[in-house]
């Protein structure tokens, strides 16, 4: 039986702006072929088990040729797989998806077009500039520049299409800028034109260089300007000046890595992404139930004497969540601890037990351990009991002071947290380039577990990599643990939240970038 291709438009890179069909392709794929200009974030939808190939071009290197591509799309399909090919921007906008498409017809084979975001509007309105306008320009052509001269002048009837339309789009012309910019002159356009090329348009290396026609050939060659980028000719250019909306962000232009387990991220990723950074997910910690049996039947026991409680604590939300999936395996009704005050360490911890109808009655200004004993000190009495539910790496802060004060006290780790196993091998890539700009960490696990992670993979001396980037940490406790492994916190937060540790990489961010200007 034959499988199914579908040809579909990855977007021009920002990984958010595929289409919803476009990711239901990407989750039902057995292979996936990708190439240089699709988001490698866009990986993340595929399924695990289903098969990459690289199939992308480099400026000095073509991995695999069209013709193999076609071959190979067909070939799979063939062995009756379903395969999703991901390109860059529209796959109808010189992404010679009828070529492919052509040969899988003429095979046989059922194939669907997905059309993406082009990069021909989608870069522009990224710099700031619309490419189309009410006073100034009302259409626009979408032209192929990656030719050599002769072949241009052959499919370019520069005659009509230097007047034909308000804006004139370039796609992948760079380094035929000045031949452009030559015949749009020659054939009537004033050399006063205003010109924008938008390189790496909606990512983190966007870069945009402003000239005229006149002039925007040396200016290329004095930024050394390189592909790939969009080039924009027309009045609507002059929109930047107050448009610039995505470069105004307090995160643009930095790429962050994520050490959190990937289950945590979400929250992290979310603010990085809204404040127009690059989040770059490198997990170096999983957390899994305990495989100690000593551990999982002393949890079983503690959660049959629900009713003996006097306190039930947390001090993480995968405390909570681990909690809640012990009282479903032995079915305890949680209200079997409606004796027991409920106290949490940390907003986030709070948060996650009343999105389950439990009100936290102690909530600590400093969201530490520490913080949480200080808050409680008053209400503690000796002969009470309370329940610790955390993590097999938890301080020994909290029932160290609650024995202290005569609690007896019953910790459970009902989770375990060890090191990934998984991780994306781009981001070990970037930063080895030293393309990352912020590397953050969430807990002491996070740094202990990504020096362990870099010299497993190679990495002789991890705190000399690590120095490429900034080192934004959590929290003090946090701080010491990266300052024992011999590195060098920069950013950390007043409060150890996400949201202010965002906040704090953000406005450092700035206040580099003003340094620079």
């Amino acid at each position: 039986m034959k499988g199914k291709v579908y040809l579909v438009g990855a977007g021009p890179g920002d990984p958010k702006l595929i289409t919803m069909r476009g990711v239901e392709c990407l989750q039902r794929a057995e292979v996936v072929v990708y190439d240089r200009l699709a988001s490698p974030r866009l990986l993340a939808h595929v399924k695990p088990g289903a098969e990459r190939v690289y199939v992308g071009k480099l400026p000095d290197r073509h991995t695999m040729k069209q013709e193999e591509i076609n071959q190979l799309l067909v070939d799979l399909a063939l062995e009756g797989k379903t395969v999703t090919r991901l390109k860059g921007g529209d796959p109808t906008i010189f992404g010679r998806v009828g070529e492919e498409a052509e040969l899988l017809e003429a095979n046989g084979i059922e194939f669907e077009i997905v059309p993406g975001i082009t990069s021909a509007i989608a870069v522009p309105a990224y710099a700031g500039i619309p490419v189309t306008h009410r006073d100034l320009a009302s259409s626009l052509s979408i032209i192929t520049g990656h030719e050599s001269p002769e072949k241009l002048d052959r499919s370019i009837h520069w005659d009509k299409v230097t007047n034909a339309t308000g804006t004139l789009i370039f796609l992948m012309g760079v380094a035929k800028i000045g031949y452009i910019s030559e015949q749009l002159i020659t054939h009537g356009k004033s050399p006063s034109t205003p010109v924008a090329l938008v390189r790496w348009g909606t990512r983190v290396e966007q870069e945009t260089l402003i000239g005229t026609l006149e002039n925007i050939a040396a200016k290329v060659e004095e930024a050394n300007f390189k592909p790939p980028a969009v080039i924009v000719v027309g009045e609507v250019v002059n929109q930047r000046d107050s448009l610039r909306w995505y470069e105004k962000k307090p995160l643009f232009g930095t790429r962050i890595l994520v050490t959190r387990a990937r289950t945590q991220a979400s929250d992290l990723v979310r603010l990085i992404e809204e404040l127009g950074g690059e989040p770059c997910e490198y997990p170096v910690i999983e957390t899994r139930e305990p495989s100690d049996a000593n551990t999982v039947q002393a949890i079983e026991q503690a959660l049959r004497e629900a009713d003996t409680f006097d306190w039930l604590m947390f001090t993480s939300v995968n405390g909570v969540e681990a909690f809640y999936r012990w009282l479903k395996r032995y079915g305890v009704d949680i209200r079997k601890f409606a004796k027991a005050r409920i106290a949490a360490v940390g907003p986030k911890t709070a948060e996650a037990l009343q999105e389950r109808g439990l009100a936290v009655e102690e909530l600590p200004a400093q969201f530490r351990q520490e913080g949480l004993v200080e808050k409680l000190d008053a209400s503690l009495k000796a002969g009470q009991r309370a329940l610790i539910a955390r993590g097999d790496l938890a301080r020994e802060v909290l029932p160290r002071e609650l024995n202290a004060r005569g609690v007896e006290t019953v910790e459970l780790d009902v989770y375990e947290t060890v090191l990934a196993e998984h991780q994306d091998e781009m981001a070990l890539e970037l930063l080895q380039e030293g393309a990352v700009h912020v590397v953050t960490f969430t807990s002491s696990s996070t740094v202990t577990n990504l020096i362990e992670l870099l010299r497993r993979n190679g990495v002789e001396e991890p705190e000399k990599l690590l120095a490429k980037s900034q080192i934004a940490s959590i929290g003090p406790l946090t701080t010491a643990t990266a300052a024992e492994a011999g590195l060098h916190v920069t950013i950390e937060p007043e409060e150890a939240t996400i949201e202010a540790l965002v906040a704090a990489i953000a406005a450092q961010r700035l206040a580099d970038r003003a340094s620079r200007v």
